[in-house]
């Protein structure tokens, strides 16, 4: 679980998943049978910039052993 505040910086989210579709990456913020509840976390001008992006995120949280981390989506 990570804590997460969006890019437009109106919303603070604890999400269980962090993907890229598309242009976009998403939050799964809660998931119960087959059911997911997603949140856009952050868009970006291309595929390859939110693959970036979730790139740097893991390297922020990379070797930390806390149970919750805290994460700021880039505006660009």
């Amino acid at each position: 679980m990570i804590w997460v505040m969006t890019q437009n910086k109106k919303s603070l989210l604890y999400v269980k998943e962090i993907s890229v579709k598309g242009r976009y990456i998403e939050g799964v913020v809660e998931r119960r049978f087959f059911i997911e509840w997603k949140k856009t976390l952050g868009t970006y001008g291309t595929t390859e910039r939110a693959l970036e992006v979730l790139e740097e995120l893991f390297k922020n949280i990379d070797g930390l052993n806390e149970k919750v981390t805290n994460v700021y989506m880039p505006l660009k």
